[in-house]
């Protein structure tokens, strides 16, 4: 029997060849078509589309060319300098077809395309400066947060017998930090808290800020009364501010079981919530000047002693909270808040206020807001333990006076003594 002849034998090596070159040049085609992908931005394409069927269905020939030279000007506002040089191309070749698809004289046509040569020219040197911009942005940004970090340091969720929980909103978004001001510290003397508001924006009230919380972290450990640390900040800001510059500030500690501490200095009344979730402004028996004015008023801060029960809970914020308005010119009711919102945990309440302070002014504080709540658990509790049902306290409250010349992660911090006892 005869073979059929073959008449195929050199397609071999051809075809292996060919297949060969695929294996090759498809990882290749691949990687460009993501790079441009990546690089190419959606707008600009999308203008370039819009341009070529407007001109291919009105048939206008030159008239819509130069609106071409929008697609690298939009990609400038997105991408770098690869994508707007994608743009340009693309706006190149698509305005070189259509001109050349319309019988576009050269003259024209070369002067179209050097309009958007220089467009991507331009929008490319835009994109560079862009680019650097953000780039000393994100540093400053990063610097700013460790600046907050430094200066606002994070408050342990639980001290002892007491959970504690803290919102700062800086004004400027991009700052990161402003002139409220907080802190907490344990000391043998007591935990011991401090909310002010300097006067002021920018970075002078930041570096007032930043002197008043070095001197209350050193005199709150060294001093064993409440008003001897508000005289080391008075003497204190008296060196070093000016005539016209000052602090409203509420300074408070727990120096035993049940006690409660206040210090008022100018500052926005705290407002001391019970058990059963009354809320009850704590206003000062006699006004006391801010921090700073003590030797032009003449008049020294009063000692506030109340009691201080098991599921009580005390608020400390900056007139950011109380002085916020909405669209009608109406202040944030910020008692009312808190008695909507109020629970067994202080994050939670004040998640709860900061979100509806924020629909309050809608979207945006015009000015630095920090809140801070303390609540006093169960002090034969541990301290890491979830807290229990509130025991309301039915002890009466009492206000004495005596006269005298921001969230963050849980730390276990040592209390004094008193606190670990169960």
């Amino acid at each position: 029997m005869s073979q059929p002849p073959h008449h195929g034998g050199d397609h071999t090596p051809t075809r292996l060849s060919r297949n060969r070159a695929a294996q090759v040049w498809e990882p290749v085609r691949r990687r460009a078509s993501g790079q441009l992908a990546a690089g190419m931005p959606a707008l600009p394409v999308l203008v370039v589309a819009v341009v070529v069927l407007v001109d291919v269905a009105g048939g206008a020939g030159m008239v819509w060319l130069p609106l071409l030279a929008a697609g690298p000007a939009l990609a400038a506002t997105t991408n770098g300098p690869r994508g707007v040089l994608g743009a340009g191309f693309l706006a190149a070749a698509t305005g070189t077809a259509l001109g050349i698809m319309h019988g576009t004289p050269a003259g024209d046509l070369v002067a179209v395309l050097c309009a958007l040569l220089a467009v991507t020219a331009a929008s490319g040197l835009a994109s560079v400066l862009r680019g650097r911009r953000e780039r000393v942005l994100a540093a400053v940004r990063s610097v700013a947060e460790a600046a907050q970090q430094a200066l606002l340091q994070p408050v342990p969720e639980t001290v002892g017998p007491f959970r504690v929980a803290v919102r700062y909103s800086a004004a400027a978004a991009e700052a990161r930090i402003g002139g409220d001001l907080y802190a907490l510290v344990p000391t043998p003397h007591g935990i011991r808290l401090i909310v002010g508001d300097v006067r002021g924006k920018g970075l002078p009230a930041v570096e007032t800020a930043a002197l008043v919380l070095g001197v209350f972290r050193e005199a709150a450990h060294d001093e064993p009364d409440l008003l001897a640390v508000v005289g080391r900040i008075e003497r204190s800001l008296a060196r070093n501010l000016g005539p016209d510059d000052f602090v409203t500030a509420v300074v408070a500690g727990c120096p035993g079981p049940g006690h409660l501490e206040v210090v008022n200095c100018g500052h926005a009344p705290p407002l001391l919530i019970s058990a059963s979730g009354e809320v009850e402004a704590l206003e000062a028996d006699r006004p006391a000047p801010p921090l700073g004015l003590r030797a032009l008023s003449g008049q020294d801060p009063r000692l506030q002693r109340l009691p201080f029960a098991v599921g009580e809970q005390l608020l400390l914020y900056t007139d950011g909270v109380t002085e916020a308005r909405n669209h009608a010119r109406e202040f944030y009711p910020l008692a009312d808040g808190v008695a909507r919102h109020i629970g067994d945990e202080p994050a939670r309440t004040l998640t709860a206020l900061h979100d509806e302070l924020l629909a309050h002014v809608g979207g945006r504080l015009h000015d630095d807001a920090a809140l801070l709540l303390l609540r006093k658990e169960a002090a034969q509790e541990p301290v890491a333990a979830r807290p229990g049902p509130s025991v309301p306290d039915t002890a009466p409250r009492t206000g004495t006076g005596s006269s005298q010349p921001a969230t963050s992660s849980a730390q276990r911090v040592t209390p004094p003594a008193w606190i670990r006892m169960p």
